[in-house]
Order: structure tokens, then C-alpha cells, then sequence
């Protein structure tokens, strides 16, 4: 039996012990054996979750290069860019992607929450709730891990990323954790990868549109997102009960 079998067959198994087990071979890997070393460990209880923003063409690339049929999770949160879902089929195509799964908000919790579409104006937080927090929550059913395209330059509570960890009894991956702005946009140029539109345009960071804003020479990537709120992120990132305290607070 392998170790990853017996691992996987013991009564401890737990989501620590699977980020132990791919810490101690992956930590310090690259970003493609970080997704292959997921990929063999989970089957395909695996997924990707991917905005198509300004950077997913790399980590979509990477995936791809291990294996077209991940799935890929795409929020189309009915607050989005057009300009984003004609980078996801265009990315969709030149990749060869085979699974790209697009989750929508539930349209009764949309009626009952937020019936005029304006509730980003008011409560921002329990926007992202209904319309990004839930519909992935309720993707990831039957998924023990999924990677995302964070990066440790992006800053704030990402600064201090790792290849994987634990959250909500699943394992989070982190392919990108350890890469630079350059690393990035180096591979990116390498391989001849389709920007998003609106980057030319000034939006470093790319999300809902009523919540993305351009940013300035000298400010973070990140500076547009949610401008001139405290919120730093939607919240997919956080548990469960982390969303709970911010949307109590709120």
C-alpha cells in the first residue's frame, strides 16, 4: 500500500494531516509540482478556483500543462465585467480546459437578499456572501482540496503564504504562494498568454465590476479592489466562521 493510500485508509486521517503530508514533499516545489503533487493526492476530489482575472492565465497554463480535466470553479457572481467572461472563453479554448464549472449566486437567496441587485452599496460584505461565498461553499461539496492563484506580493493577509494549508476540513493550495510580480509576468510573456482587456485599461485586480476600481503608479494591485473600504478580500478565503463574525458585525 502507498503512503498516500494508507494515509487516506487510517481512522486519523484529518485535513492536517493531508497538509502535513503535502508540506513535507511539495513545500518547497514548483508551482506545476505543487499542482501535480494535489492532483495525484486527491483524484479528483480536486479543483481549481479561478476569477479569469488579470493573472489566472498563468496558474490555468501551469494546471493545464498537468492535466486539462481539473475542474476549474469560475463565480459569475452577476456583478462581473463582460470583459471577464470573454477572458474565460477565450482562455477556456487556448488552454483546452475541459471542466470549467460557472457557479451562480442561488436565485432565491437573491430575491429574499437582494432583490434590486444594489445591496453591494449598502453592505458590501453580505453581498460577496450571497453571491461568491455560498455558491462556492456549496461547489466545493465533495472536493477534499482546491488551489487558488494567491501570491504572498499581493500583500495584506497573503504576505505570508504557504504551498498548502487547512481551511473549513478541506486543503487549500497555494501553487503561486512563493512566485514574484515578475516570475509572473515572465511566464506569462514566455508562453505568449492573453491578457485580460481591462489591464490595459489600469484595473490591476479585477472583481466585481460596482467594486473594482483602477489603480495609480505606486499602489498596490489590490488598492482598487473595494476602494476606500477596509475590506481587503470577498471572503472565499475565509472560514466559514470567520464570514459569520464579519457579517455579524456589519
Amino acid at each position: 500500500m502507498s503512503a498516500v493510500a494508507a494515509i487516506k485508509n487510517a481512522n486519523y486521517f484529518d485535513t492536517l494531516s493531508a497538509v502535513d503530508y503535502l508540506d513535507a514533499r511539495y513545500a518547497s516545489a514548483s508551482p506545476q509540482d505543487v499542482i501535480d503533487g494535489a492532483l495525484k493526492y486527491f483524484g479528483r476530489r480536486f479543483a481549481l478556483v479561478s476569477s479569469f482575472g488579470s493573472e489566472s492565465a498563468v496558474l490555468l497554463h501551469l494546471a493545464a500543462q498537468v492535466s486539462k480535466d481539473i475542474p476549474v470553479l469560475f463565480l459569475d457572481t452577476g456583478k462581473l465585467f463582460g470583459e471577464t467572461k470573454r477572458y474565460r472563453d477565450q482562455l477556456i479554448e487556448r488552454l483546452g480546459l475541459s471542466d470549467v464549472r460557472s457557479l451562480s449566486p442561488d436565485v432565491n437567496a437573491l430575491d429574499a437578499k437582494d432583490p434590486k441587485g444594489a445591496l453591494w452599496t449598502s453592505d458590501t460584505n453580505a453581498c460577496c456572501y450571497i453571491r461568491k461565498v455560498v455558491p462556492l461553499a456549496d461547489a466545493l461539496e465533495g472536493f477534499e482540496g482546491w488551489a487558488s492563484g494567491r501570491k504572498r506580493f499581493q500583500g495584506g493577509v497573503r504576505s505570508l503564504l504557504p504551498h498548502f494549508e487547512a481551511s473549513d476540513d478541506r486543503v487549500k493550495v497555494n501553487p503561486l504562494a512563493f512566485w514574484t510580480k515578475d516570475n509572473v509576468a515572465d511566464y506569462r510573456d514566455a508562453h505568449s498568454l492573453p491578457q485580460h482587456q481591462l489591464v490595459a485599461e489600469g484595473f490591476a485586480s479585477i472583481g466585481c465590476m460596482p467594486c473594482t476600481d483602477r489603480t495609480q503608479d505606486g499602489e498596490s494591485e489590490r488598492a482598487g479592489r473595494w476602494r476606500g473600504q477596509t475590506k481587503t478580500e470577498c471572503g472565499i478565503h475565509l472560514t466559514l466562521g470567520e464570514n459569520s463574525k464579519i457579517l455579524s458585525s456589519s
